[in-house]
């Protein structure tokens, strides 16, 4: 289990570091703001959307680790789908970061997470679940063309 963790580990900062998809979009046609006032995330989204299919997706801003690995990560996992599925996904991954401590995760469920699933510690951690919805709620604002921030407070 300590060889899994210290592999999950290696991912987030290697995508925190070197972060997939951290641009502006041109040719957006959606975005949004998300801000984590505890931790002092802030992100913004940007998202092409054609007919009910994410065509492109990327994200700029500052933040923790957690935060700019989990953007990272989201926008590898959400491009080309469909936005009932991006919405599952996003139903997936919210359940098992705030899934409580000793209730386990089907192992079914991550391997539908893909490279999602290296969050699945985060939820031991519950300041850290902010930073890794963060990414996740402002990508639903986009979504829904929501012009407000959106704000884990």
């Amino acid at each position: 289990m300590t060889d899994l963790r210290d592999l999950y580990q290696q991912v987030i900062i290697q995508h925190s570091r070197s972060p997939r998809n951290f641009k502006k979009l041109e040719g957006a046609n959606r975005t949004a703001k998300g801000n984590n006032p505890l931790c002092g995330d802030r992100l913004t989204v940007y998202l092409e959307l054609e007919d009910d299919r994410v065509l492109g997706v990327s994200f700029e801003g500052s933040g923790c680790a957690i935060s700019r690995a989990s953007a990272s990560l989201m926008t590898e996992s959400v491009k080309g789908k469909t936005l009932d599925e991006v919405r599952e996904l996003f139903d997936d991954f919210r359940d098992m970061v705030t899934r409580r401590i000793g209730e386990e995760v089907e192992e079914e469920g991550l391997e539908g997470l893909g490279k999602l699933a290296v969050f699945s510690g985060i939820r031991q951690f519950p300041v850290r679940v902010k930073c890794a919805t963060l990414p996740w709620h402002t990508l639903n604002a986009a979504i829904a063309a929501v012009d407000e921030p959106v704000s884990t407070e």
